[in-house]
């Protein structure tokens, strides 16, 4: 997902198009993830969630392979897409899942545990793709990525049940999401998330190209910087429990808010490159502390059609990214990277206090 972030100035340079035309590898991924969504979830809950998953990760070894072949610019983006359309059930489902099979109460711990996995594959992806970006054959990561997803296809077909209960109930697909959003708080928590998406895919993007370009970083080393980004994600999970009972789940959407402000803000505005892995920190560690209450509030949305609902959270989560890069894109390209950042830090302190008060007024509705 985080791979080519870092690689934006290098795919420009090489296709001879602009940052906002590049981005669009970026943009491509994360709307075909969104989309294939409402495909991916209800079908999950017929044939299994385990055996969708599988699948998945075949399809997006054959189109990440054909990203290290293909040899223009479109061919480059068409093969992105068709990638990011296949992994589309990979984490949603997987929630899902968990949400089968661990109690509410001892999910969120379950969830930001989980949720290491992913930290890893961002921090990762972003640091090799920085990597990449300095060396000559740039799309290496493409054939490993390639080779890490068929295996895992293998690896989870072969624990994936041949028949599975969860399809009796006979899902039918725009129907399952239609009647998750009969339920207003599923409304509110996909919105929610969409802006989220919005304000922290879009700059997050840019990052290592505003350390490039603004702190005068080679790529290598502002791809490397969003390693401290997963890594106060990791941090986070290590004591979520007992963050999760000392603030609640309203205490830890303002709090998360506030912190990815000050990340952004600082990684805009400090004038010391080397502060930039602290400021990616805090804003890695806010983050996660704000999506990890979503995810959670998301499993429990659609108890009975879990699979469409997490498709349509997730949906509306990449929605919101590709929409917030294709912005930031436009934005980063008129007026420069620094003020881009800025302006997402400031507005996720209202998101936060919003999605607070909400959770505050559902947990009233729900106890009455």
């Amino acid at each position: 997902m985080r791979v080519t972030d870092a690689l934006l100035p290098r795919i420009a340079r090489e296709f001879d198009v602009g940052l906002a035309s590049a981005s669009w590898v970026i943009t491509g991924f994360a709307v075909a993830y969104g989309v294939m969504q409402v495909l991916f979830g209800p079908l999950g809950d017929r044939i299994g969630k385990l055996r969708m998953i599988a699948i998945g990760c075949g399809g997006a070894a054959l189109a990440t392979a054909a990203c290290y072949a293909v040899p223009g610019f479109h061919g480059l983006l068409a093969a992105r897409a068709l990638s990011g359309g296949f992994v589309a059930c990979v984490i949603p489902l997987a929630m899902a899942w968990i949400g089968d099979a661990v109690p509410y109460e001892e999910r969120q711990p379950v969830i930001a545990r989980f949720l290491i996995g992913q930290i890893m594959g961002v921090a990762v992806g972003a640091a090799v793709g920085g990597y990449a970006a300095d060396t000559a054959q740039w799309r290496w990561p493409f054939a490993i990525l390639a080779a890490w997803l068929a295996l895992s296809a293998a690896a989870i077909g072969l624990q994936a049940p041949a028949r599975t209960a969860e399809g009796t109930g006979g899902s039918r697909f725009f129907q399952d999401m239609a009647n998750v959003l009969t339920n207003r708080w599923a409304r509110i928590v996909v919105a929610i998330v969409f802006v989220e998406g919005v304000l922290v895919f879009g700059p997050l993007a840019f990052i290592p190209t505003h350390l490039h370009f603004v702190r005068g970083m080679d790529l290598s080393r502002a791809g490397m910087m969003l390693l401290a980004y997963g890594m106060g994600g990791v941090a986070f999970a290590l004591v979520v429990r007992q963050a999760v009972r000392r603030l609640g789940e309203a205490g830890l959407a303002v709090t998360g808010g506030a912190l990815i402000a000050a990340g952004l803000l600082a990684i805009a505005y400090a004038p010391w490159p080397a502060l930039a892995p602290a400021a990616c920190f805090v804003a890695g560690f806010g983050f996660y502390m704000l999506h990890n209450t979503l995810q959670t509030n998301a499993t429990q949305m659609a108890p009975r059609r879990r699979g469409a609902g997490m498709a349509l959270f997730a949906f509306s989560f990449f929605t919101g990214q590709s929409a917030g890069v294709a912005l930031a894109g436009v934005l980063a390209q008129a007026a420069g990277t620094t003020p881009l950042i800025a302006a997402a830090g400031v507005l996720l302190v209202p998101l936060g206090l919003v999605f607070a008060r909400m959770l505050q007024r559902h947990a009233r509705v729900a106890s009455a």
